[in-house]
């Protein structure tokens, strides 16, 4: 037997049960969130689908943003909740001065970071149907201009993390 061989297939679904098992950290921490607030400098960066089925988000916000949001839960969010017997979260946050409630299925999430501690976490939405890629490249998306960082006494802000993500490597 050689050590190319290529491992036996899982009749396991050992991927779903770790990304449901990291998927409930998120959801604690969220929940940690609503019933005690959040500690010292901690605040999440929460990306999630706005087309998942049941995502409520309102209809500016969902214009703006199609398919993915981020949100910033830090200084100003009031009604933080978890509910999960519906497995959904929700919160009231404030854009250009104006509460907006989002209610989020916890399928809906694909990303949960802490910058405080530098912890981070990225999931696959669950319960929808994802369009299939192709194997053609993608055309760049343009840069996002840059905005200085938010006064801690300002209304929570949409924060677009394109310019963090990891560029593909291209071929020379």
């Amino acid at each position: 037997m050689s050590d190319d061989a290529a491992p036996p297939e899982s009749l396991l679904p050992y991927d779903t049960w770790a990304e449901e098992a990291l998927r409930e950290v998120a959801i604690r921490a969220i929940e940690h969130a609503a019933a005690e607030g959040l500690p010292g400098e901690h605040h999440y960066y929460l990306t999630f689908r706005t087309d998942h089925p049941g995502t409520t988000v309102p209809g500016h916000l969902k214009a703006r943003y199609p398919q993915e949001i981020t949100i910033v839960l830090q200084h100003q969010f009031e009604d933080l909740f978890v509910d999960r017997d519906a497995a959904r979260f929700g919160v009231t946050l404030f854009f250009g001065g104006v509460p907006s409630r989002l209610v989020v299925p916890f399928g809906a999430l694909t990303m949960f970071h802490d910058p405080h501690v530098r912890f981070g976490l990225r999931f696959q939405p669950t319960g929808m149907e994802l369009p299939a890629f192709e194997d053609t490249p993608e055309e760049p998306a343009a840069p996002a201009a840059e905005e200085p960082p938010p006064a801690p006494a300002a209304p929570a802000q949409v924060v677009s993390l394109d310019a963090f993500r990891r560029k593909p490597a291209k071929d020379a």
